[in-house]
């Protein structure tokens, strides 16, 4: 008998119970390039590594699972798996996206896409009227990103699932922020997830790579064939390390929320700091400071948080989106879409939060102080 059992569980369960001849609770890692036929027209199912791994077709049906889809695959980057999904569309063919943007998908929109004939064009998905107005004959689909990257801004998935459908396109979600432990955008209208699973899916900030997920067998066999095509498979030992990095998302993004709401909660009432953006849950938030000569001193001074550019691992991590995730943008759309020269980002990790709240405070104070003398 079938059993269900939640999210958290199928987590922890990933890999399981794969190998019978030997019994391995932790799914062995299998570097093999090559597999061995026993005859003409004989396979084992796997024949040669970027076509098929064992290891890796535990994560990417692991992925399947928690996002309630069918299909799912493990590419090389986050980045990799979006040109994976862009290459669903031809030439003479428009995409609507999320106007705030994380930088590098903005960059990959503007300077290769439309030399493939590819239009992308900006609107704010929380405007459905506007969604609605934009779309045109040639519009094949919808790329949200939800909440945004960096002003944490929510799209309805609902009511855009709703306008995808009625307009025959295909709607396709970044889920990397909020995760399948928050967010399910397949059960909400979206035909494809996808995740930089460098983030919160692996964890510690120790591997690079990128997950699409589906539900519909004809994009799934499609985008098969592209995988496989342009190559931009995960490799086995980082499949191995996501998969274990996934085993704990559950007890991980429970602490991730509980130190952004405590987080945002101090930081949207201290002196230096004009706006906070939270959007209630998930472990990222974003801050503005009242004086752009604040940034830098204030993440010299951190000790306990570090500056990078990257989120969702255990550790703290703060980004001055400026000049480093959202550099590529140019200035005047960049602060015209509220990405200003006073705004930070903070992924929130896993240490105790009066640590990373009493870190960010002082290291405030120190950088007033410099600002002054």
């Amino acid at each position: 008998m079938e059993r269900n059992y939640t999210r958290e569980t199928r987590l922890v369960q990933a890999g399981n119970r794969k190998d019978p001849r030997t019994g391995a609770v932790n799914a062995p890692i299998y570097m093999s390039t090559a597999f061995q036929h026993t005859g003409v027209g004989e396979s084992t199912g796997y024949d040669y590594a970027r076509t098929g791994n064992p290891t890796r077709e535990v994560l990417e049906e692991t992925i399947a699972d928690l996002e309630n889809g069918r299909f799912g695959f493990a590419c090389s980057s986050g980045m990799a798996a979006i040109q994976a999904v862009f290459s669903l569309f031809s030439q003479g063919d428009d995409v609507i996206a999320s106007v705030d943007l994380y930088g590098g998908t903005y960059r990959l929109f503007r300077e290769y896409w439309p030399q493939w004939g590819i239009d992308v064009r900006y609107q704010d998905p929380r405007d459905l009227e506007s969604v609605r107005a934009s779309i045109k004959e040639n519009t094949k689909a919808l790329f949200i990103e939800t909440p945004t990257n960096p002003l944490m801004q929510e799209a309805d998935l609902d009511a855009l699932g709703n306008i995808a459908k009625e307009h025959n396109l295909l709607m396709i979600v970044d889920n990397t922020f909020y995760t399948p432990l928050l967010q399910q955008p397949l059960e909400q209208g979206a035909d494809i997830v996808i995740h930089s699973a460098t983030k919160y899916l692996g964890g510690h900030n120790d591997l690079v790579a990128g997950l699409v997920v589906t539900d519909d067998e004809k994009l799934g066999e499609r985008l098969f064939h592209i995988q496989n095509g342009i190559g931009m498979t995960l490799g086995a030992f980082d499949s191995w390390l996501l998969t274990r990095g996934m085993k704990t998302l559950s007890l991980r993004m429970e602490k991730h929320q509980q130190n952004a709401a405590a987080v945002s909660e101090v930081l949207s009432t201290h002196p230096l700091i004009t706006e906070v953006l939270y959007p209630g849950k998930g472990g990222m938030l974003s801050f503005k400071v009242q004086d752009e000569r604040l940034v830098d001193p204030l993440l010299r001074h951190l000790q306990v948080v570090t500056f990078a550019e990257s989120l969702g691992g255990v550790e703290s991590l703060m980004t001055y989106p400026s000049v480093q995730t959202h550099a590529d943008i140019p200035e005047d759309v960049r602060i015209a879409n509220g990405v200003t020269n006073e705004l930070m980002r903070l992924s929130c990790g896993i240490e105790n939060h009066e640590d990373i709240i009493s870190d960010i405070k002082l290291a405030l104070e120190e950088a007033e102080r410099t600002i002054q003398t």
